[in-house]
């Protein structure tokens, strides 16, 4: 559609409406061979704001539409950065429970009264946003001030809002774009930092409704709050209503904290995670910069990154990595202003093979910018792509609220966006190649990579400190694998499992198993039954309320799946995988299934000592990785890398979290499961051994 846009305006231009012909004077021919001088840069007229204060403090800024009988509210707070050390993640659940409940409402009347009104609410850490139609903004106001003011921080919404970010943990252990963020954040800041601090499953287990409570009353204060109103309304009634609904609000004084400025690393540095089977590497080269908003140099350091890999097919990383190279699908640059440390990034996904070569390709490109100035051309095309993206933000009218934000916050010029486009346009190349000198560090950065083990013996060539960082999944330090002690195979770690589930000859008298509880996806809760018989049949169902879900039956070679009352074709991967499921002692011989195991060391899991078994599947690939307490026995997680149909590879993690005894023998009740962007909770809640179990519960249609 764009193109068939694009061939109307040529047309238009070319002059395909034709206008009644005219007698012209001649004019001399069009010298092709000499550029164009470009005109002056054009004037620019913005909207205008209206910023006052109240008195008790709060700052209000108003900006009129009335294109739309709609408007929006922003209510602001400038809160400094805050180390959460033990309890990481709390700032963030402060945020998320502010909606959930006041001591005049609860979340669902809150939830009602927004619905009623066909408006929208939210809340963050640092913020409070509502947007409705102008006729219904007092009532909007008025549930944006009960939840400022009389938040109530209910007990329940504080665990269902901690289980849902444990889950959301989960899944990023399993996503390299998800891990390679968090640990470009860690070795860039720095734990020490509130920027490089990581929240875990521990650290949000610590907190309390004590700490959501305190950060409110610390944090939140009409004297760091800004309320921004767009919209279909005056700034006279804008004012009248902040100060019906927030003039009475009273705040201490907000505290202000300083930190450490992180440093660039003396020389180049890799951090690694290994992801078992991965067939990408991400890439990350990043390091922390001393960048502000305000800063002289931030149209200069704009219009670099725009150079570099901001965005689209032109810029310098993607010329090469992707249309010169063929590395990758893309490769961006980020450039980050920030009031106490910005960020520099450069990333991409790149095939496995080729993850040195393409942070070669990477490192040349800071280092050419450096060393050599940019074309005039590249220089006229950077100006044109950033002023028509100006342009466009000029359409929203939130954008004049947020220059007018600025201007207040930073104590810019009042035509400092008036002249945008001038400041533009005079940046030469000689600025690009001087803020390129200053801000890009080939030689001292942090050169970030998830992906299989296989590629960080290349990589260790860019290490110019000690070793490579490696890390965890989860952002812990991976202390490396030791040597097991001699004597110890993957045979006698199962061994040690089979004694820690209560013997492997009690084990073998378990004739038939029955397992019930529920799987929790995506808050739907699916009751899960399985049966297994004789290590040779079993049968899984699912189901929600009347609804069968899922049925699957395995019986001595034999297979019949249906999924929502419909037959599933079973291929012969799918026999083989259920007959291993319902093989209790499939890992006595894996053999029998073309899979082999073989103990890779002892490593760190969690703080806990684990074997580590690899497993090798029939195409002679590793595909599944288990971690086994080396104090207990026990099974505490395994990966593997599955096959999903339509997706293709998927980096799947099992955590077993609890095992309860039945009967005398140990079983998993509790595990997280999660791959490909879902988290499963299963919950096993009965177990029954040597049930009664009829023939006919295993027939195969």
């Amino acid at each position: 559609m764009k193109f068939i846009y694009t061939l109307l305006a040529c047309a238009i231009s070319l002059g395909s409406f034709a206008q009644p012909k005219t007698s012209t004077p001649k004019q001399a021919p069009l010298d092709r061979s000499v550029v164009p001088q470009p005109g002056p840069a054009p004037k620019i007229q913005i909207g205008s704001a209206n910023v006052q204060t109240l008195a008790n403090g709060m700052k209000l800024i108003v900006v009129e539409n009335h294109k739309l009988p709609t408007v929006s509210y922003n209510l602001r707070f400038e809160i400094d950065p805050i180390l959460e050390g033990n309890k990481a993640g709390y700032v963030g659940l402060a945020g998320d429970i502010l909606g959930k409940g006041t001591t005049t409402k609860s979340k669902a009347q809150i939830d009602e009264a927004v619905d009623f009104i066909g408006a929208q609410l939210s809340t963050s850490a640092s913020s409070v946003n509502g947007s409705c139609l102008s006729r219904h903004s007092e009532t909007l106001l008025a549930l944006m001030q009960d939840i400022i003011m009389n938040p109530s921080f209910p007990e329940s919404e504080l665990d269902k809002l901690r289980k849902q970010s444990i889950a959301g943990l989960a899944n990023e252990k399993t996503d390299p774009d998800a891990i390679s963020s968090k640990i470009g954040s860690l070795v860039r800041f720095g734990m020490a930092h509130p920027y490089g601090e990581i929240t875990s499953e521990t650290t949000l287990k610590n907190i309390t409704r004590d700490d959501l409570v305190n950060y409110y009353k610390a944090n939140m204060s009409p004297k760091n709050a800004t309320l921004i109103v767009v919209g279909d309304v005056t700034p006279a009634k804008a004012l009248e209503e902040a100060n019906k609904f927030f003039g009475a609000w009273e705040g201490n004084a907000v505290p202000k904290r300083k930190f450490g400025t992180p440093q660039l690393p003396a020389a180049n540095r890799v951090a690694f995670v290994a992801v078992p089977g991965a067939v990408q590497s991400v890439i990350d080269v990043t390091y922390p910069i001393e960048f502000r908003a305000d800063s002289p140099d931030y149209l200069a350091v704009m219009m670099l990154n725009n150079i570099l890999g901001g965005s689209g097919f032109q810029t310098r990383l993607m010329q090469n990595l992707r249309e010169s190279k063929a590395y990758t699908y893309g490769c961006y640059s980020e450039m980050s202003a920030d009031d106490f440390i910005g960020t520099f990034s450069a990333s991409a996904s790149v095939r496995n093979e080729v993850t040195d070569s393409a942070v070669t390709q990477i490192l040349f490109e800071l280092d050419r910018l450096r060393n050599e100035l940019v074309t005039e051309e590249t220089l006229k095309s950077v100006k044109s792509i950033m002023s028509g993206s100006f342009a466009r933000r000029l359409e929203n009218a939130g954008t004049v609220a947020g220059f007018a934000y600025n201007i207040m916050k930073y104590n810019f010029p009042a035509n400092h966006y008036e002249t945008y486009l001038e400041r533009l346009n005079a940046v030469t190349a000689q600025d690009i190649q001087r803020v390129a000198q200053k801000y890009l560090q080939p030689e001292k950065c942090y050169i970030s990579v998830v992906g299989n083990k296989d590629v960080l013996e290349k990589l260790t060539a860019f290490n110019k400190i000690d070793k490579p960082l490696l890390y965890n999944a989860d952002g812990t330090v991976n202390k490396g694998i030791v040597a097991a002690p001699r004597g110890v195979t993957a045979e006698t770690v199962f061994n040690n499992y089979y004694k820690f589930l209560g013997g492997k000859e009690n084990l073998q008298k378990v004739a038939t198993l029955r397992q019930s509880g529920v799987m929790s996806v995506m808050g739907n809760n699916i009751d899960y039954e399985m049966l297994t018989k004789d290590n040779t049949m079993y049968k899984m169902k699912l189901t929600m309320g009347p609804m069968t879900v899922l049925t699957q039956i395995y019986n001595n070679g034999k297979m019949s799946m249906k999924s929502m009352g419909k037959d599933v074709e079973s291929t012969p991967d799918m026999i083989e995988d259920a007959k291993m499921e319902a093989d209790f002692f499939n890992r006595d011989h894996l053999a029998d299934f073309g899979y082999s195991a073989a103990l890779g060391g002892i490593g760190e899991l969690d703080g806990k000592a684990v074997y580590i078994v690899n497993y090798t599947n029939k195409a002679g690939k590793q595909n599944k990785t288990e971690y086994f307490e080396v104090e207990s026995g026990k099974l505490l997680k395994s990966t593997e890398v599955a096959e999903a149909p339509g997706v293709g590879n998927v980096n799947k993690e099992t955590v077993y979290n609890t095992y309860t005894n039945y009967n005398g023998l140990n079983f998993p009740t509790s595990m997280t499961s999660s791959g490909g962007g879902q988290v499963v909770e299963i919950t096993i809640n009965k177990v029954d051994v040597n049930p009664k179990l009829k023939a006919k519960a295993f027939k195969v249609d």
